[in-house]
């Protein structure tokens, strides 16, 4: 693909396009139905507060004339925090990734997840990155462990306290 992908914070007017993208990634992935308005509320909720996620979108910028630069958003990645009193430090989980069907394979994942380690791995606090992916998804275990990822060793168990879906 043409051009360099930039990643930044995303801001309050990326909360539709975001609330789309984690929708269709539940779709894609688990086959799930999310009400859009309660998507559209936890992504606004998350990027106007810190302490609930912090959501980052991958725009690809290609050259045009002179200093003309077209970005286009192609991904994004959300970021919640875990305290873990074993090792005095937060985990960090990579949440709600979406790559757009067009830019996949093509190193979108892959500035995002640079980004967020480097920043990670700048701060004392933050022992690492953690992520959950389906059991059969063979093709993001890959993809995660040439980032180095690899099986932490647990699997996740869960009790809805209402209807999650």
């Amino acid at each position: 693909m043409p051009g360099h992908v930039r990643v930044r914070e995303a801001y309050a007017a990326d909360a539709e396009l975001l609330a789309q993208w984690a929708r269709t990634m539940a779709d894609e992935t688990e086959g799930l139905q999310l009400d859009a308005g309660t998507v559209l509320a936890g992504v606004e909720q998350g990027i106007a507060d810190p302490s609930k996620a912090r959501y980052f979108v991958a725009v690809r910028e290609v050259p045009l004339a002179g200093d003309e630069v077209i970005a286009e958003p192609v991904g994004m990645l959300m970021l919640t925090s875990e305290w873990s009193d074993w090792r005095c430090g937060h985990w960090w989980w990579i949440q709600s990734v979406y790559v757009t069907p067009a830019h996949r394979r093509g190193g979108v994942f892959r500035a995002l997840y640079a980004h967020v380690y480097a920043l990670a791995a700048a701060r004392a606090d933050v022992v690492g990155l953690r992520l959950y992916v389906e059991r059969g998804n063979a093709a993001a275990k890959a993809a995660y462990a040439s980032l180095g990822m690899h099986d932490a060793g647990y699997d996740i168990l869960e009790a809805a306290t209402r209807d999650a879906h």
